[in-house]
């Protein structure tokens, strides 16, 4: 699979502009606020739907203008597939597919397998617990429908049962019969959920550790472990052991929706023990890991965007990085870089054939 031309209009900054790409790597180069990273968010988003780097959809459209849309060609499975997306001011967002549009974005999820690689990657090691499971969430998502499935309707039962608890302290009433109705729902979708994680994590941890350990030349040893209430208890007796809680606080305190993953340098948590050179290696050593198994599972060679990666890290690990992404085993890259000719000298050590747009 890859993509042969992306076409913009009023997206983020960009006006109007279309590129047409060489089928192994494509560098976006210039200054920053330039637009490189934008390209890259347009890539992402026809496949996700959305944008890497901003949830609220409408922001994305260039400031002054009532719409954008996002138009690509791909070659996958040797036919030729146009995307589109565009959203206008006060409208639903529209995805098409070949003309046809979805009924539901969910049924796009995974039909254009993409991995990025950005310095936003940083929030999974200083943000929440949310972050990582939307981590683990999207790699899963990727392959698994009823996993995507089961995580969507577990979050609208979430959200009415929390909704219920509010009502209960709002009008002085309790019904038990009610909540268990939301009780039975969570339950059947989150040991799935969980069973899912479990087995998905079983599977990644290991190529993950390899990862590292390329990239960082055997120098540390890593850790990333699964973290969840579910290991210890049934998740229907979960709900019961912390109903007491769930009403005077009015939400659900337990659950998979608590799930988290530790990150660990040695025995230390990366994020107080951890060099910014050593979190940055971590979290791409995350991310080719999860394009690995994306590739094993889809048999599919994911779009792998590697937006300003090569900050922060020396040139040892830069170049470790480089072997492992100049391979066969890869399929199209996009990389963004502030400094061409750094980006320059670093591909022609390689063997795919590049090319480069200066923004």
């Amino acid at each position: 699979m890859y993509l042969q031309r992306i076409s913009l209009l009023n997206y983020k900054n960009i006006a109007s502009q279309s590129f047409d790409f060489q089928e192994k790597i494509n560098c976006f180069v210039g200054n920053n606020g330039v637009g490189k990273t934008n390209v890259l968010d347009a890539i992402y988003y026809l496949s996700f739907t959305k944008s890497y780097f901003n949830s609220v959809a409408i922001q994305n459209i260039r400031h002054g203008e009532g719409f954008f849309m996002i138009e690509g060609d791909y070659l996958l499975n040797e036919r030729n597939e146009k995307i589109v997306c565009s959203l206008k001011k006060g409208q639903k967002k529209v995805l098409k597919r070949n003309g046809k549009s979805y009924e539901k974005f969910s049924e796009h999820i995974g039909q254009l397998p993409l991995v990025i690689i950005s310095p936003a990657d940083r929030d999974l090691v200083t943000e929440g617990s949310d972050t990582r499971r939307k981590f683990i969430d999207g790699v899963i998502s990727q392959q698994n429908k009823a996993y995507l499935k089961d995580l969507l309707s577990y979050n609208k039962v979430l959200s009415q049962r929390n909704a219920l608890l509010k009502y209960f302290v709002a009008n002085r009433t309790f019904n038990a019969l009610n909540l268990s109705v939301y009780d039975e729902q969570l339950s059947e979708f989150g040991s799935r959920i969980y069973k899912a994680r479990k087995a998905f994590l079983e599977e990644f941890i290991p190529i993950f550790n390899e990862k590292y350990q390329i990239i960082s030349g055997d120098k540390e040893t890593v850790n990333l472990v699964y973290k969840s209430q579910l290991h210890d208890f049934l998740m229907k007796d979960l709900l019961q052991k912390s109903l007491v809680k769930d009403k005077m606080i009015q939400h659900t305190t337990s659950g998979i929706h608590k799930d988290d993953l530790s990150f660990d340098i040695g025995d230390f948590p990366i994020k107080k023990f951890g060099s910014q050179g050593q979190q940055k290696s971590y979290l791409i050593a995350l991310k080719l890991a999860m394009f690995e198994f994306i590739k094993q599972q889809s048999n599919v060679i994911p779009i792998l965007l590697l937006d300003d990666i090569f900050d922060k890290l020396d040139e040892d690990r830069v170049a470790q990085i480089i072997d492992l992404v100049n391979n066969d085993k890869f399929g199209q890259i996009f990389i963004t870089d502030t400094h061409a000719e750094r980006t320059e000298n670093i591909l022609k050590q390689g063997s795919k054939a590049y090319q480069v747009f200066k923004l």
